[in-house]
């Protein structure tokens, strides 16, 4: 049996959790965002509330690890993973944020590709909710970087689908430009999503 001379330090772990909490929250709020009649001032308000809240849960992290002389393990990898989860707190609030400010929810309806990432988002931010509690006993973990590196695939295929509709002449010179930004928003937030889950399996992998 391998010793753990490391402290089990459960506030680490924690502030992991909230922070991934917050990534489901911010992608509830995004699917808001498609529903015919949405406020989307006020989605838009509440995600940038919820990508604050991130902030202050990634700023006081590095504070735990700046302050702890022993932590629970690498924390370079630590920094890393709290960085990587406000990452994808980033790209989610810019769609928001993006779609209200472009005026591209007062379309007749979204692309339905875009809806399609939304539901890739959705899945991979309860995936890494679920997650973030087991890296305090590292097991159980290789079925979620599993199946969000597969959910990041679809996002590519969905993502790829929505340049192609982008570009058929359907929509003007104008819409294109703003809808292309969120979509590479949309495609960065997967990507984000899957870095944090490859993360996660360095970390495992180091710890076994």
């Amino acid at each position: 049996m391998r010793f753990k001379l490391r402290p089990s330090d459960d506030a680490f772990y924690e502030y992991f959790s909230k922070a991934a909490a917050n990534l489901v929250r911010g992608t509830a709020l995004l699917n808001e965002l498609a529903l015919p009649d949405a406020d989307v001032q006020s989605i838009s308000e509440r995600l940038t509330e919820v990508e604050h809240d991130s902030d202050a849960v990634t700023h006081e992290l590095y504070n735990k690890i700046n302050t702890t002389f022993i932590t629970p393990f690498d924390r370079e990898d630590i920094y890393r993973l709290g960085s990587l989860l406000d990452d994808v707190m980033d790209h989610i609030e810019a769609v928001g944020n993006l779609l209200y400010l472009y005026g591209l929810t007062k379309m007749p309806a979204l692309p339905r590709e875009m809806h399609e990432i939304f539901d890739v988002l959705d899945q991979q931010a309860k995936l890494t909710a679920d997650a973030m509690p087991r890296l305090k006993s590292m097991k159980d973990l290789r079925d979620y970087w599993v199946e969000c590196n597969r959910l990041e695939n679809d996002g590519d295929r969905a993502y790829r689908m929505l340049l192609v509709r982008l570009f058929s002449g359907e929509f003007d010179a104008l819409t294109v430009l703003k809808m292309k930004e969120v979509a590479d928003e949309l495609e960065a937030a997967c990507d984000a999503f899957e870095h944090v889950a490859n993360t996660v399996e360095t970390i495992a992998v180091k710890e076994s």
